[in-house]
């Protein structure tokens, strides 16, 4: 990430992601670059990195009818421009698409790929800096464990002197473990010059971004590599390296969440979304799932087997074991919701309990209200969703039914059974039931007929 006090802070820096390709080994009707990490798509990773890395400007290259991929970069970031690659003639022009904001004349130009969505703003950065320093080409590489596929950086104390591609390497190059990662930087004032001077020598008649460094050398500017880790710069192209990548960030997350103080019992089993949020001594159980969206407060407990979405925990509330937050909801200071409750676009007030077996939807249930087990909020008609207030203190009775619209008032009393159709006032008890009928000897008269009946039938 760039800070102040980084060279590159005072520069302004274009960035061009890549996102055309089609992606056709997912098998997916849904574009390559849509797919999702962590609750976040492939390309809005890589938006939220390089503004991280302080882009001021944001160009997307998308294909033809790509309409899809367009909205989610606007989406993401609202000023990003779209340009069209009408034509796969290779990297290189598909960064030229772009060539309108290069000519705007920012002072670095860097180039990500849409499918490459684990670059931190860190490396980014650090791009940046190789370009502050003087560089006009900055190339990210990585050692791979197995180079063989890979382009081989060659390199000369800090200076880059060319990729090689594998099949043009000579046998002391292939033993060379620095491979490109694909991803650059280009000095904005040399950016246009150099891509332009890329030519389409090769089999495929395209042009590569990569010969932007023999391009450079040979008009005597500097070529400079920053080196990444191999799984940061993991390419997806498939669901398998799909499920790589989603492990690749599981463990990176979870190792953010615990440093900054959450306590994971079992990290291997949680699984975190990019944008998740836990405080400080918040505990998380074995085998929690927290979708977009979801804030856990300091000293928070989420219980086994619990999944949040949308939600947020606040400070000492206890979530859990086997409940589901949905999106609106939000759990107050110190409240519980139990096993097997679901709450959705609901509010818990502070040291409200909902402990067994409820749905509350679309609700409002106040402070140090209690829901009864089995109590649900009967918030839809068919056609629109209807809201239930329950009062503070309040005392909802087990296996009670609230229709919405309704409201029960502050400290009343709902009657276990209950079916409430109207509002309840504060300090008053409803039951909403039907009056209990007793009948002596009844149950033995019943079972002498049937059983009377069942031996006739069998003689």
């Amino acid at each position: 990430m760039v800070k102040a006090s980084d060279p590159a802070a005072a520069r302004r820096c274009l960035v061009i992601v890549l996102a055309a390709g089609e992606g056709t080994r997912m098998k997916s009707r849904t574009p390559k670059v849509l797919h999702a990490l962590a609750g976040r798509s492939l390309l809005a990773h890589v938006l939220h990195a390089v503004s991280a890395a302080g882009a001021d400007a944001v160009s997307v290259v998308v294909g033809p009818d790509r309409d899809d991929v367009a909205a989610e970069a606007r989406r993401v970031r609202a000023d990003a421009t779209i340009h069209v690659q009408a034509q796969r003639l290779g990297t290189a022009h598909a960064v030229l698409a772009a060539r309108d904001e290069i000519a705007q004349g920012y002072d670095d130009v860097l180039v990500a790929f849409a499918d490459t969505p684990l670059v931190t703003a860190e490396t980014f950065g650090r791009l940046r800096a190789e370009l502050a320093r003087g560089a006009a080409v900055a190339v990210l590489g990585f050692e791979a464990a197995d180079p063989n596929g890979y382009g081989r950086l060659i390199i000369e104390g800090e200076d880059l002197l060319a990729i090689r591609e594998h099949k043009d390497a000579n046998d002391e190059e292939r033993r060379v473990g620095l491979c490109n990662a694909g991803l650059m930087a280009l000095d904005g004032g040399e950016a246009l010059a150099l891509l332009d001077a890329i030519g389409q020598d090769n089999a495929q008649r395209e042009f590569y971004l990569t010969d932007a460094v023999a391009v450079a050398r040979a008009r005597g500017l500097k070529a400079h590599v920053v080196v990444a880790d191999e799984a940061e710069v993991q390419g997806i192209n498939d669901r398998t390296q799909l499920a790589q990548a989603e492990a690749t960030l599981q463990v990176r997350l979870r190792l953010a969440a615990m440093r900054e103080g959450a306590t994971l019992q079992a990290p291997e089993t949680v699984f975190l979304s990019a944008d998740t949020r836990l405080g400080r001594d918040v505990v998380v159980e074995p085998h929690v799932v927290f979708g977009p969206g979801a804030m856990v407060e300091d000293g928070a407990v989420i219980h086994a087997f619990s999944h949040l979405e949308g939600a947020r925990v606040r400070a000492g509330a206890s979530v859990g074991p086997y409940a589901r937050l949905r999106p609106g909801t939000d759990i107050g200071e110190g409240a519980r919701v139990g096993n097997f409750v679901e709450v959705k676009n609901a509010t818990l007030g502070a040291g409200a309990k909902a402990n067994h077996l409820s749905y509350l939807g679309d609700a409002t249930i106040g402070a140090r209200a209690n829901i009864g087990a089995g109590t649900i909020t009967c918030n839809y008609d068919g056609f629109r969703k209807h809201r239930t207030e329950v009062g503070a203190g309040a005392f909802v009775g087990s296996n009670s039914s609230l229709v919405a619209p309704v409201t029960i008032g502050d400290g009343a009393f709902v009657g276990s059974g209950s079916v409430v159709t109207m509002d309840v006032p504060a300090d008053a008890l409803a039951v909403g039931r039907a009056r209990q009928v007793t009948k002596d000897g009844w149950a033995q008269k019943f079972r002498e007929t049937f059983s009377g009946a069942s031996t006739k039938k069998t003689e």
